[in-house]
């Protein structure tokens, strides 16, 4: 079952004490579509005196009143897992291709992110239909992922990318004027594999991801979770989603962060044990 949202846990009341920006002013002062991102996993339980601590300047994302929203991203890969290997070996040049479904509104998005020099991470997009519920892509679609793969150096026949996990989150976002830089919190996470018939989900209601994106420097938020002892993880909705589903998968940069914050542990480590004796 494709998940339309998860519907769970939403981001706790502090978010209320910020000043509202509209989409259009975000997108006009902190689009960054160029920046590097640096991600955390913070105990949902902990997020009302984070953002108690935030700074008074911050504004909030408002759309129609509403300052959560639900999102949904299919992510798109090769038969032999290309995008998910390359990331996960920490390769200089890879790539992710996704389509993302914005709940609130019925918009949905194809987007193409590369990583290049100096760690930037580029996103570049187009309106498209979500993959996992509309069908696959358009012929349009296929050519506007061929092109931008191909303008970052990155050979992937973009034919044979199919739809094969699918994420669903409540997300709130944050505007630091200082900074010119965003804060995405995203709560009631769950995945949902599509390269397996049982379509297997993981629910992780109790943890939050925590994106900062800004220029090259760490934003007031980066510092202010440090000195809450939290750090940057690395950690990816498709890299962690697609190891803990698919244990057949190596579990590469993510084996900390399944070990320890998503408490999803090696196949080997959830398997009963068995007698190899028969009789």
């Amino acid at each position: 079952m494709i998940p339309t949202s998860r519907g769970l846990v939403a981001v706790p009341a502090p978010v209320d004490r910020f000043d509202p920006i509209g989409l259009a002013d975000l997108v006009e002062q902190a689009s960054l579509l160029s920046r590097v991102d640096r991600k955390y996993l913070v105990p949902v339980a902990e997020l009302p005196r984070l953002l108690a601590a935030a700074p008074s300047s911050a504004r909030v994302l408002e759309i129609g009143g509403s300052r959560t929203f639900g999102y949904r991203s299919t992510y798109l890969d090769t038969a032999d897992r290309l995008s998910y290997l390359l990331a996960g070996r920490r390769r200089r040049r890879r790539f992710k291709v996704r389509t993302r479904s914005y709940l609130d509104t019925g918009t949905s998005w194809l987007e193409v992110k590369t990583r290049r020099a100096r760690d930037l991470t580029v996103k570049e997009r187009v309106a498209h239909h979500d993959a996992a519920v509309d069908g696959p892509l358009t012929h349009e679609g296929r050519a506007f992922v061929a092109d931008r793969l191909s303008a970052a150096g990155i050979p992937v026949d973009a034919d044979a990318l199919e739809p094969v996990l699918v994420t669903a989150y409540l997300r709130s976002t944050l505007f630091l004027p200082e900074s010119r830089s965003r804060v995405t919190i995203d709560t009631d996470l769950g995945w949902t594999t599509l390269a397996r018939t049982d379509h297997t989900d993981l629910d992780r209601a109790s943890l939050a991801v925590v994106e900062t994106k800004s220029g090259s420097s760490p934003s007031a938020f980066d510092r202010l979770l440090w000195t809450r002892g939290h750090r940057p993880r690395q950690i990816s909705k498709y890299g962690v989603g697609m190891a803990a589903l698919h244990p057949e998968l190596p579990r590469l940069k993510w084996h900390r962060v399944l070990d320890q914050q998503l408490q999803v542990p090696p196949i080997s480590r959830r398997l009963p044990n068995h007698s190899p004796h028969t009789g």
